[in-house]
């Protein structure tokens, strides 16, 4: 039984598979640099086999930012579907030697556990390659109800909005976190998860199923279909959401009602890897809001984990950012 956690995140249980490469190798792979693909099975095994020295950790989105938000000190759980493959232990493994409660049984049938092949160029753009694999079927059933009503923030990954039966999922854990007076927060992802579900993902916000959103420009701007950031805003604030808006270099802008925070980029001495930014943003967010944080210092925990994540490869945080925190005198 599960007294209190802090964030619970429901998404893709994938193994990222991260490598330093230049786009001589891009183009032998016919990859399209700085693009995000989904690709079947036999061309997940092929890329494999063609790894370049890769690093290999458990991620995912929404696991990011649950590991992010336990580094900065609060408590943190995860659901999402592997296999019973060796990928898929080696999943749980890895997650769990974070701080992170991973209890979600794998599946015996069906496809293999998926992974992300993350390719990172000299100038830190990243290309990825993903084989959503295990992870697409999330179910129902796969949602612990005790677990659900103990976080005091549940956390929806866009990029899971997919199966219907990842829907029921999704729409499982918000009945039952809002029947417990808990928070329901979903991220948008990628501009290719609202093209293909803007209609779903606007209604999810209209019938209360997310009182929390987040999501970087281009998402936004395609959200309301408007070139203009302004009234994109205006559009999201009369939804009535708590809304985290990431701008990169420029910070960010927290929408709560009337309210508009704009909160200033964390100084960084170099971008190596923006993989998994927007992840770590969502964790230092998420951590201060759990804990009753201000919204401002909630953004601002937001860039000082994105700041930290991207001055190095690969989306797991390489100090421990409840520390940095404190020397940043943001400590929650």
């Amino acid at each position: 039984m599960f007294e209190s956690v802090d964030v619970l995140g429901l998404g893709n249980s994938l193994v990222d598979i991260i490598a330093e490469t230049d786009d001589a190798y891009l183009l032998a792979q016919d990859m399209i640099k700085g693009s995000m693909m989904l690709i079947d099975e036999e061309r997940a095994e092929a890329l494999y086999a063609a790894r370049v020295t890769p690093r290999v950790v458990s991620g995912g989105s929404a696991a990011n930012t649950v590991v992010g938000a336990v580094s900065l000190g609060v408590s943190g759980a995860f659901i999402g579907k592997v296999k019973a493959d060796d990928l898929g232990r080696a999943f749980a493994a890895d997650l769990r030697s974070t701080g992170v409660a991973f209890d979600v049984s794998p599946a015996v049938s069906g496809p293999a556990t998926g992974r992300s092949f993350i390719y990172v160029t000299p100038d830190g753009e990243r290309t990825m390659n993903t084989f959503l694999g295990a992870a697409t079927h999330l179910a129902p059933a796969d949602v612990d109800e005790a677990l659900v009503r103990a976080a005091r923030i549940v956390y929806l990954e866009g990029y899971l909005w997919d199966r219907p039966e990842a829907k029921a999922a999704f729409r499982k854990a918000s009945e039952i976190a809002h029947a417990a007076g808990r928070r329901v927060a979903l991220t948008l992802s990628d501009s290719f998860c609202v093209d293909r579900f803007r209609g779903e993902f606007i209604d999810l916000l209209r019938r209360g199923v997310v009182d929390t959103l987040f999501a970087n420009t281009d998402e936004i701007l395609s959200l309301y279909q408007t070139p203009s950031l302004e009234e994109a805003l205006n559009a999201v604030r009369r939804e009535g959401a708590l809304v985290a808006v990431t701008r990169s270099e420029k910070g960010s802008i927290v929408v709560d009602g009337p309210r508009t925070y704009e909160i200033p980029a964390c100084p960084i001495a170099r971008l190596l890897d923006t993989t998994g930014a927007g992840d770590l943003y969502a964790a230092g967010f998420l951590a201060g809001l759990a804990r009753g944080a201000d919204l401002k210092t909630c953004a601002s925990l937001g860039a000082l984990a994105a700041a930290e994540i991207i001055q190095h490869i690969g989306a797991r945080p390489e100090v421990t950012l409840a520390a940095l925190a404190r020397e940043k005198g943001l400590a929650i």
